[in-house]
Parts: C-alpha cells; sequence; structure tokens
C-alpha cells in the first residue's frame, strides 16, 4: 500500500492553510518520506490537522532548490532529527527569478542552508545519478532533456543579474514501484513532465506508469507543449493524474479536458491511496 498526503499545495481543503509551494507526505514499504517541505508557513499547521507526525519521517527528498520546496526544511528537522536529507548538489546554489527585468532571490532560504551545513555528512545524500533510498523506493537524479519541446518553465538563473541561465540540474523526482505501475511524484518537473516520466521508466525497468502526483509547471506552457504533453500522458495510459502547485489552473483544466476523470486537481488534505 502506497499513501500520499498532500500535506502543502497552492490549493487546500476546508481548514487547512494554502501556500504557493509543494510538500507530500509519502508513507510506502513501511517507510516514512516527506517529499518536499512548502516555504514552511503552512507544513506544521496542515500536518497536525491530518495527524501526520512529521518527527516520524525517515527521509526528506528535496526536488530542487526553489524556496517553495525547501523554505520548512529546518522546521523538519527540529522534529525528525536523524531524518536523511536527498538533494542535489545544485540545489543549495544561489537561484534568482527575472520578471519585467527585475530579479528576486528564489533559492533556498538562508534557514535551510544552515541546518544543512550543521548535519552530519552521513545524513545527506548528494544525488548525483539515479538510486533507490528504499527497495523499490527511487530518485531519478538529473533528468536528461530529450523531448524537444519542454523547457524549465521560465526566467530562471544563477545570477541576479540574470545572465546565467539556470538550467535546473537540480530538478529530480521520486519513484515507487507498486505491482499496478509506478506512481511518480515530481517537485515543478522543471526537466520536463515527458522528460521527466521517460527518465524514471528507464531506470525503474518497469513501462507502466499508474499515478503522476505533484506540480507540472504548465502555467506559462504553449499550446504545443500542452498537446504534446497530454498526449503523452494519454500514451501512457495512467490510473491517475494529479497536477497540483505550479501546474496552472488552465493547463490543469486542459488536461481534464482531454484526459477525463484520471485528472484530479490537486490540493492540501488529499490523501492518495494506492494497492
Amino acid at each position: 500500500m502506497v499513501r500520499i498526503t498532500v500535506l502543502v499545495d497552492d490549493r487546500a481543503g476546508p481548514g487547512l492553510v494554502p501556500e504557493h509551494g509543494l510538500a507530500l507526505w509519502v508513507e510506502a514499504e513501511g517507510r516514512r518520506i516527506l517529499f518536499d517541505t512548502g516555504q514552511g508557513g503552512a507544513l506544521l499547521e496542515n500536518a497536525s490537522k491530518l495527524g501526520i507526525d512529521l518527527s516520524q519521517a525517515e527521509d526528506i527528498v528535496l526536488s530542487h532548490g526553489h524556496y517553495d520546496h525547501t523554505g520548512g526544511l529546518a522546521t523538519v528537522l527540529s522534529l525528525a532529527t536523524r531524518a536523511k536529507v536527498s538533494l542535489h548538489p545544485s540545489a543549495i546554489e544561489a537561484k534568482y527569478g527575472v520578471s519585467q527585468q527585475t530579479a528576486r532571490s528564489i533559492g533556498m532560504p538562508e534557514e535551510s542552508m544552515a541546518v544543512l551545513r550543521r548535519l552530519p555528512e552521513e545524513q545527506i545524500c548528494w544525488v548525483r545519478k539515479p538510486f533507490e533510498i528504499a527497495t523499490g523506493i527511487g530518485l531519478t537524479g538529473p533528468i536528461p532533456r530529450t523531448s524537444g519541446f519542454e523547457d524549465v518553465g521560465g526566467a530562471f538563473y544563477l545570477d541576479g543579474a540574470g545572465t546565467l541561465p539556470d538550467g535546473l540540474e537540480d530538478d529530480l523526482a521520486m519513484w515507487i514501484d507498486t505491482p499496478k505501475g509506478l506512481v511518480v511524484m515530481t517537485g515543478c518537473a522543471h526537466a520536463g513532465l515527458v522528460n521527466t516520466l521517460g527518465h524514471v521508466r528507464r531506470i525503474s525497468g518497469r513501462d507502466k506508469v499508474r499515478a503522476v502526483i505533484g506540480g507540472f509547471h504548465l502555467g506559462g506552457a504553449s499550446g504545443l507543449r500542452l498537446a504534446r504533453t497530454a498526449e503523452a500522458l494519454r500514451a501512457l495510459k495512467p490510473d491517475r493524474i494529479v497536477p497540483g502547485h505550479c501546474t496552472g489552473e488552465a493547463a490543469t483544466g486542459y488536461l481534464a479536458g482531454l484526459l477525463g476523470k484520471i485528472v484530479e486537481p490537486g490540493m492540501a488534505g488529499q490523501v492518495h491511496r494506492l494497492e
């Protein structure tokens, strides 16, 4: 049984706090994993209301280094003091977003960086290639960009002057191998959702994608990219697609219109049980 509880998302169910960000509580193979931590403002309250004890986290996976996925790290590690943190080395680099010629820092907050620096070496896993954190639970490592129609989804840079483009090499996804197929979790899918799913299928040796949950970063996607993404998803015949966080309402509606009831817009408070 795989059980995934959405703790943080841009949308939230009754009584929960919405926040631009993502955090998923994953229970699988007897293991408890926190996939991303949101910005940090909603995580504790939502977890408490949903009956999730964050101190029980054995692993914390950071999909990439942006603030809306790493901001709650210090809070979680103050509770789950022995949890292992998995992330790509580039996740700790300075990161900027540029809009209307104005740059702002969107990288990992200093509080999160500080707690990482204090962790013993054996408590950090630098994800440079695919590997399994437990039997049947894997991380992609860097994802090859092969589709030809996907990009990182925005004006992202490594410097405040906007001269060094950030290809977001740190973007990674998590997958779980179940008897009925792969369950894939994405933070923002900056590498491209189609690229991500293709890579997961290659490294896992499984063709069937059972479910995809997380951010797809399609808010500013072209019509061509949306169409090709929908075509690729249709060909995979998943049982469930849960677009949340940065996917965008228009893109979510587009996917739902083409793919039907298998598309369930993500929101904090959802519990996805996959037997």
